[in-house]
């Protein structure tokens, strides 16, 4: 069993607690977040809320683990800002991959990923750190996944595909194989990408068109 503190106290912090939880034995003891959105937050789910710049004073980098499945905002890129300042006070980071997911024996799978509900993972499949799979994505076989890369529900990734760092796909999304999705695509709800896609641009619609907005602007 393993000590485990949850960086944030919103949605996707609680939902991080219900699956430690309940799908496996790590103990919960603490959330984090930053000193100035603390606004008078002492627990959280039952636990304690500490800064997060205090908080190697309290819970050592030797005894404790961190989990910070934090929302796709900014292209990932908030999160992927809390995983690196998380890195730097050498914490070891978990990963949750639910129990009624199917994954591949062998599956490299890296720090700090949330991998949900029924989701497939085929043989050959490498995801790097920082990634989040929600339920009933499908990730084809001899795919290789970024760091910092955000899937929707039924999300589709066929075989021998490539998905940079900071991508977003949409719920229903969908990528023909051996599609190369660049650095920063967002890839819109439903939408289905068969050819060549470029860095930090959004694609929406079957087949999938640029739009003329850059993916920076995206700030859900």
């Amino acid at each position: 069993m393993a000590k485990i503190i949850i960086f944030g106290i919103l949605d996707s912090a609680s939902l991080a607690h219900f699956y430690l939880k309940n799908d496996t034995d790590h103990n919960v003891v603490a959330f984090s977040i930053g000193s100035k959105y603390m606004t008078g937050v002492q627990k959280f789910e039952g636990a304690p809320v500490i800064p997060f710049e205090e908080i190697e004073k309290e819970f050592s980098p030797s005894e404790y683990k961190f989990f910070a499945p934090m929302s796709y905002r900014k292209m990932n890129r908030l999160r992927a800002d809390v995983y690196r300042q998380i890195k730097e006070k050498e914490y070891e980071m978990i990963s949750y991959v639910s129990s009624t997911s199917i994954v591949a024996p062998g599956t490299n799978i890296g720090e700090n990923c949330l991998i949900l509900e029924k989701t497939v993972i085929q043989p050959f499949v490498n995801l790097g750190n920082n990634v989040i799979v929600w339920s009933g994505a499908q990730i084809s076989h001899h795919v290789s996944i970024d760091d910092h890369v955000f899937l929707g529900s039924q999300a589709i990734i066929s075989g021998h595909c490539k998905v940079d760092s900071y991508s977003f796909l949409g719920i229903n999304s969908t990528i023909r194989e051996g599609v190369h999705i660049k650095e920063g695509v967002l890839v819109a709800m439903s939408s289905a990408i068969t050819g060549e896609t470029e860095p930090w641009s959004v694609y929406k619609g079957v087949p999938g068109r640029k739009d003329p907005v850059s993916s920076k602007n995206f700030d859900a």
